[in-house]
């Protein structure tokens, strides 16, 4: 299911109310989502060394095991390059600005980043799996709450990149630009999206066209086929 314009705005100010250095910037979070279409895996293992501000662009790139950062894969179909909007980067760069030094990744707060450094790597606690799954704790659950506080009905966090891609082809662009941004290993998936903006277009077509044409002219119409249903 795809959110639409009033519940993503209603989600970011829901958003906004997690601020603390101990919780997930949900707001930049969503907003990140929202105008690249990255999964939530990708995200949430972004190092500011990924983001090049003079370009105004983001690489979805893996990650190697470090003293700092932790073993992160990805396909090769999903590197790609992500543009990043002006507003977006004032954000980011206000954020860079508050945090402290010696934090790689972008989204993890400090707190979350030092827990998974001194404890759970150093006692083997940490795998590849937890990279993509355990990186912040109870993220399903927060984001419910997130949800809850909006009065926006339950759905998942893919959603919303779900209609970033849903929107990029309501934007005009192609299936194989579509497919190159999102990261997709092949047409199939892509399609998927573009056959539903399709049928997405057919049914405004539709209304709009209705809307066009008066009760009256409607009615007259069905008058003159039903008589001549009759002789």
């Amino acid at each position: 299911m795809l959110y639409t314009s009033d519940e993503i705005d209603r989600i970011l100010r829901s958003a906004s109310q997690f601020q603390n250095a101990e919780v997930l910037e949900w707001d930049l979070m969503i907003t990140l989502a929202v105008t690249t279409g990255m999964r939530k895996s990708e995200l949430l293992n972004m190092a500011w060394s990924d983001i090049d501000f003079a370009e105004m662009r983001i690489e979805v790139t893996p990650k190697k095991n470090t003293d700092e950062t932790w073993e992160w894969r990805i396909k090769d179909t999903d590197r790609r390059f992500l543009p990043l909007k002006e507003d977006v980067s004032r954000l980011l760069v206000h954020l860079q600005d508050s945090r402290p030094e010696g934090y790689p990744y972008v989204l993890v707060p400090p707190g979350r980043y030092d827990h998974i450094q001194h404890v759970l790597r150093p006692n083997g606690k940490w795998t590849l799996s937890s990279a993509r799954n355990k990186v912040v704790n109870n993220f399903t659950k927060q984001f419910n709450r997130i949800l809850a506080i909006a009065r926006v009905e339950k759905r998942t966090f893919h959603d919303i990149r779900k209609t970033a891609i849903t929107e990029w082809f309501r934007q005009g662009l192609s299936e194989y630009e579509v497919m190159t941004l999102a990261g997709h290993a092949n047409f199939a998936t892509t399609h998927k999206f573009y056959l539903a903006v399709a049928d997405d277009l057919i049914e405004r077509a539709r209304q709009a066209t209705t809307h066009q044409v008066s009760q009256e002219l409607l009615q007259r119409c069905c008058r003159i086929s039903h008589k001549g249903a009759n002789r």
